[in-house]
């Protein structure tokens, strides 16, 4: 059996591709809407968050034989916590990485190493500045940026109750809450930042499949500030692997657990 963290679209593809190949699996989950989706694709879920020993608890429970992280390419404690788990039972880990993202240089495009760069940077060059980089660090914008006369802060996140509370809470006014799902053709992303009077768009890279490089290259033709959020890095060199693509990781994960004595594949 294997543990797939699942924070992601994307992460839903993977957990479909280890499943055709009669690969069992239990997809981790942090909210019952991601944990809907999943089940849809008949893939047997858990919800809510894990930390460290949390992890090794399930994991030993369920006598899983592998840990499969799809999480979001920020969420470094994730990461992390994955890592940690599985080192401490002696499971393989393998991680889903989505290709980082190739621009041209420009500009108007700024790439930072931190959200307190991104805040930062942005608060140099004033005007209206929407955030599109999630509600987990509204807090390092909403510090540096509320209450400076020359900024106007719009936020753009996912309309759930957590993220809607979290802006009024900091003093974001309701009329700067974006609170939408996407993913977002190129005309929906101009139609925002021309509604907003957008001059500077923040933003994270994380890979394609986020839909970065669309929304990125609007900003751009449009003449807008990009201040692009570098993806952190973290190395990992253990039993297991890193990988790029679906296939290789599923191909990977099959050949490690084929020679596992407890492992029997699944006829679907």
């Amino acid at each position: 059996m294997i543990l797939m963290l699942c924070g992601t679209g994307d992460a839903r593809e993977l957990a479909l591709v280890l499943s055709r190949r009669g690969l069992p699996l239990l997809a981790s989950v942090v909210t019952p809407s991601a944990a809907e989706r999943l089940e849809e694709a008949g893939i047997r879920t858990r919800t809510g968050p894990l930390d460290m020993q949390g992890m090794v608890t399930l994991l030993e429970e369920g006598n899983y034989r592998a840990v499969v992280d799809g999480s979001h390419p920020f969420a470094l404690e994730a990461h992390a916590n994955a890592i940690q788990a599985a080192a401490a039972l002696g499971l393989p880990y393998y991680r889903y990485e989505r290709r980082s993202l190739a621009f041209d240089s420009h500009p108007k495009l700024i790439p930072v190493h931190s959200y307190e760069d991104a805040a930062l940077t942005a608060k140099a060059i004033k005007g209206s500045v929407m955030l599109t980089t999630g509600g987990k660090t509204l807090e390092v914008f909403a510090q540096v940026l509320l209450g400076d006369p020359e900024v106007r802060l719009t936020v753009r996140l996912l309309p759930c109750l957590e993220n809607i509370e979290k802006c009024l809470r900091l003093g974001i006014e309701q009329r700067n809450i974006i609170a939408i799902q996407g993913p977002f053709s190129r005309e929906m992303n101009e139609a925002m930042f021309r509604h907003y009077g957008t001059q500077v768009m923040v933003t994270k890279e994380s890979g394609a499949q986020g839909a970065v490089d669309e929304k990125l290259r609007t900003a751009l033709d449009m003449g807008l500030y990009v201040i692009l959020i570098n993806r952190p890095q973290l190395l990992f060199d253990g039993n297991g692997g890193v990988y790029d693509s679906f296939d290789a990781l599923a191909e990977a994960v099959q050949a490690e657990l084929t020679d596992k004595p407890e492992y029997r594949a699944v006829k679907c």
